[in-house]
């Protein structure tokens, strides 16, 4: 099991996805911007990383949410979640292709890699009241 970590970034009660690039393991899906926590690191360590490294800014973390498991077939992985907001920067990708702010009326029509639309599903209500109130 490889444990990862997102953000689930909050603007302006919208939330942050970004597109792999045709060259990831996961083409030209969408996804919560993060990666793999590194050994000694813990998750929030790690999600303050990833996003540092992945958009160039840095984040202030406002709460965890319930981590999902998800089976890829050749990996298996827990995404482990963070609620977030940008606290210093603008936006710069360094390993997606592109980033659109989406709010809940159109999250299901985006095309999620499996563990990411898996997340929203099992924590849709608590991720949409994270939100608002995060504005």
């Amino acid at each position: 099991m490889i444990n990862v970590c997102c953000a689930l970034i909050v603007k302006d009660s919208k939330l942050l996805a970004v597109q792999r690039g045709s060259e990831s393991s996961h083409p030209w899906l969408w996804e919560f911007p993060g990666g793999k926590i590194q050994p000694g690191e813990s998750a929030e360590q790690c999600i303050i990383r990833e996003i540092e490294e992945e958009l160039k800014v840095r984040i202030e973390i406002y709460q965890s949410i319930t981590s999902v498991e998800f089976d890829y077939g050749h990996k298996q992985i827990r995404l482990i979640p963070f609620v977030c907001r940008i606290s210093s920067g603008e936006i710069i990708l360094t390993e997606h292709i592109a980033q659109q702010w989406f709010g809940f009326d159109i999250w299901e029509r985006i095309d999620w890699s499996g563990a990411d639309r898996e997340l929203i599903v099992r924590n849709e209500k608590s991720i949409w009241l994270l939100i608002l109130k995060g504005d």
